[in-house]
């Protein structure tokens, strides 16, 4: 239920939706609560004389009288409802954290598929659109605050939609690693969101490399390049942006395509988005039977890519998105396993974690910070098939893991352990 009002009547506390998605504020979202007043300033700045809000979702100071106190509970029963109404919030404020997460992925696939839309006919707009997503991206990565990259499995429609985001947002992450300026920063992202769209202009067959391609068709699908940097300079990008267009596929060794670059000549931002690219086509493979976990995936690049990629560059990666990324399948000390579901980039080795405990329903099971357990940790990683068929049902692992960051959760003491 919405309802509309004057934007010199907004109160912090009321859910509000704005018009236009990405584009048109400068907000991660386009439907939500106003947290401070702060948050209440920037609002009446858009200079929009009405907006919807859903009286429903606002949660307005003072709105609602103390409800009437209920029966006295029954003699020994005080701390057993004090728990269940403290996982209950908890189990409340999990759910919230993920709807927003997949609202605000769900939102940049939009507006990604729109901007690339407009890329052939209109490339100025296009452009804009893609800066304008790199913008609302961006203004995600607070400074001084700690930031979780989560998995969200098999969200979201097209698969390269979802591998322009997860190389950019990882880009992105690995940017602020390494200290980027804002504007180096949105330069990163806007060749990260495109860095396969001479894609556009190749049959469909040639969109992933394969093994058994001909060299005629192997020349075909290395094209790409040649036709990103192509739209690239008719969209106006910067030098950077081009770039990462450019030399995506590069290798520190000189191994990699069109220019056969070593590391000394190719971009830091093109150095990171080559890295981030090759690993998730390895999580994400056309075929997705053939999709390694992200733990594999993160070994196969220790293993292989040293000389593949700037190894100060791999080694902030890996160190980054821990021993066991977002979307790992694994054993804990206590021998129960698990789903990685965050990894907080400051603290990679002690990921937030959905534990299998068949005494608790999957739906109210609590994600447990093993940072703030003593006793638990992670003995192993194992691929997804070696679960049991009920283990395998609870925890559900994606064949396909797309990927998003949030603020990280505050401490918690978990209720399940």
């Amino acid at each position: 239920m919405s309802d509309t009002i004057a934007i010199e009547d907004l109160k912090v506390g009321m859910y509000i939706h704005l018009e236009g998605g990405w584009m048109s504020h400068p907000f991660a979202l386009s439907s939500f609560r106003i947290e401070s007043e702060h948050d209440l300033a920037r609002v009446r700045s858009l200079g929009v004389p009405r907006l919807r809000w859903s009286p429903d979702k606002s949660e307005l100071a003072g709105a609602a009288e103390a409800p009437a106190p209920g029966p006295a509970p029954a003699a020994g029963s005080t701390h057993d409802d004090a728990d269940a109404a403290r996982h209950a919030a908890l189990l409340a404020a999990q759910r919230t954290a993920l709807r927003r997460c997949e609202q605000q992925f769900d939102e940049a696939s939009s507006a990604l598929k729109q901007a690339v839309a407009a890329v052939r006919d209109r490339p100025q707009q296009a452009r804009e659109a893609v800066q304008a997503l790199s913008q609302a991206l961006l203004s995600k990565l607070v400074p001084d605050t700690e930031i979780c990259v989560r998995v969200l499995g098999e969200q979201a429609g097209e698969k390269p939609t979802t591998h322009a985001l997860n190389v950019t947002v990882i880009s992105m992450l690995m940017g602020r690693v390494f200290g980027f300026s804002d504007a180096e920063m949105a330069e990163l992202a806007t060749g990260a969101l495109l860095h396969d769209i001479g894609k556009l202009d190749l049959p469909h067959r040639l969109h992933h490399h394969e093994e058994r391609f001909t060299q005629a068709e192997l020349n075909g699908y290395r094209d790409h390049v040649r036709l990103g940097v192509a739209h690239g300079k008719r969209m106006g990008l910067s030098a950077s942006a081009l770039q990462v267009i450019e030399q995506h596929h590069e290798c520190a060794d000189g191994t990699g395509f069109p220019a056969r670059l070593n590391v000394d000549r190719m971009s830091t931002p093109a150095r990171i988005v080559s890295l981030v690219n090759r690993y998730d086509n390895l999580c994400n493979p056309r075929t997705a039977a053939r999709g390694l976990t992200p733990h594999e995936a993160l070994s196969r690049l220790f293993a292989q890519g040293k000389g593949k990629f700037d190894a100060t560059m791999l080694n902030s990666f890996i160190r980054m998105m821990g021993v066991y990324p977002a979307g790992s399948v694994v054993q804990l000390t206590d021998d129960r396993y698990a789903l990685v579901t965050h990894v907080n980039t400051t603290r990679p080795l002690k990921p937030r974690v959905l534990i299998h405990d068949p005494k608790v329903p999957a739906e109210q099971a609590l994600l447990v910070n093993l940072a703030e357990s003593q006793h638990l940790g992670i003995r192993r990683s194992l691929p997804s098939p070696q679960l049991s068929e009920e283990a395998r049902e609870y925890l559900r692992p994606a064949a396909r893991v797309a990927y998003f960051f949030e603020a990280a959760p505050p401490p918690t003491e978990p209720t399940w352990l």
